[in-house]
């Protein structure tokens, strides 16, 4: 009887997972709505050189951008680019605004939970930026997070949830606009903001006055890469693949080169 019992619940057990997987083969990949429609629609920020940055005469450019296009041509579409916010990203992308979110998107786990993440394209950890003439005095979080010390952040990803967990002493300002935040360091307003090595890399260039604080050894180990539809895995072993023949071909290294060199 127990093994009757076994069985009758193993064979329930098989076809209910067998539904699942018909089910999930039967539904249309966001790949198959790119291909259909020909166009990729991409949320970013817009906000976060050099990776996406909305210019003045509303086009946009950046890392991402190019890296975009790029996939965009491969899946036979144009690139649409939907302007999102930081605090918006995953609503946005959740909602179903876009096949792919881009524009220099740490990996976290909390994203994870709602959506796929392609597979990394950049190691970018937490670094900070200051005025060149502070660098020695703010060398780690220790000696950032100290009483007096003015550290400020842009809100809704992990710039704002690094320092609100890491800064419990200094006095932590979150600057509605991540656009102005560097020259609020410049006017003495703010001491030290901390974001990934590559935008402080970027921003030290853009702004004299301002240093990237050893950013060959971050404060924290980060990754970036790209938001895909949760569960599509079709979708994101195309973009893995394309990725993966764009490092291959040397085209990533050249994307990069041209915006960080």
């Amino acid at each position: 009887m127990v093994e009757i019992l076994s069985r009758g619940v193993l064979c329930v057990a098989l076809t209910a997972c067998g539904a699942a997987v018909q089910a999930q083969s039967n539904a249309e990949s966001a790949l198959d709505t790119v291909m259909k429609a020909g166009v990729l629609r991409a949320c970013t920020p817009g906000d976060y050189k050099p990776f996406s940055f909305l210019k003045p005469d509303n086009g946009y450019e950046g890392i991402d951008i190019d890296l975009a296009q790029s996939l965009a041509n491969a899946m036979g579409a144009k690139l649409e680019v939907v302007k999102t916010s930081w605090a918006n990203l995953m609503p946005d992308f959740s909602a179903g605004k876009c096949e792919i979110a881009i524009g220099g998107i740490s990996v976290t786990t909390e994203r994870q939970k709602r959506a796929f993440f392609s597979n990394a394209y950049m190691v970018n950890g937490k670094t900070p930026i200051v005025r060149c003439d502070d660098v020695a005095k703010y060398q780690s979080v220790a000696t950032i997070d100290k009483a007096g010390v003015r550290v400020i952040a842009n809100p809704g990803g992990s710039n704002e949830r690094f320092a609100k967990a890491n800064f419990k002493t200094a006095t932590l300002t979150i600057h509605p606009e991540n656009l102005t935040i560097f020259d609020e360091i410049l006017a003495k307003r703010a001491d030290v903001f901390v974001t990934e090595a590559a935008e402080a890399l970027t921003q030290q260039k853009l702004k004299p006055g301002l240093c990237a604080v050893n950013p060959d050894t971050p404060l924290q180990y980060g990754e970036m890469a790209w938001l895909l539809p949760r569960n599509d895995a079709v979708m994101k072993s195309f973009v893995d693949q394309w990725l993966h023949l764009a490092k291959a071909t040397g085209e990533y290294q050249r994307t990069v080169d041209k915006w960080l060199r």
